[in-house]
């Protein structure tokens, strides 16, 4: 199947989502992670491993030929793809529940290009309004097979 260069599922209401459960949501367009990037998720998370910032030292010991993104820093990118995935007009606040699975099944390397591709899982009312949704994810990592990230990611929305 060929994915197009982005789709994104635009909807009018949380009621409109329920006949797209098993279907794919979209793709978003390419995100550039580079160096700067991954040194400022370093700097915010404490985490100054050399594998990501020493790129003198990564591309000579280094298993991945040079600096890669944090797995951490390649899944939060989640937040501003999955915007461009699934748009619900009536939706007042949504909020990130959680995950049920992550994997990081290849590494980002810095100047790499990732990109999200979701399909609806599931969906269920909330008792006192609103929806869960579960995300089946990949972050695609451009020019390769093997996706840098699959996730289940859970939102939750309200009208």
């Amino acid at each position: 199947m060929t994915i197009p260069a982005t789709a994104t599922t635009h909807v009018a209401t949380l009621d409109d989502l329920e006949a797209l459960v098993g279907q794919p949501l979209g793709v978003s367009s390419w995100l550039s992670v580079e160096q700067d990037r991954i040194q400022t998720f370093a700097d915010a998370t404490d985490d100054h491993q050399w594998i990501h910032l020493d790129v003198e030292r990564a591309k000579k010991e280094s298993p991945f030929g040079g600096p890669i993104a944090h797995g951490y820093l390649t899944l939060s990118l989640i937040i501003p793809m999955w915007s461009e995935v699934l748009k619900v007009d009536s939706v007042t606040m949504a909020v990130n529940y959680g995950l049920n699975k992550v994997r990081f099944t290849n590494p980002v390397p810095a100047g790499g290009k990732v990109r999200l591709n979701a399909t609806l899982k599931s969906l269920e009312k909330l008792p006192k309004g609103g929806v869960q949704i579960t995300i089946d994810g990949m972050i695609e990592l451009e020019g390769s097979e093997r996706p840098a990230v699959v996730v289940e990611a859970v939102y939750r929305m309200f009208e």
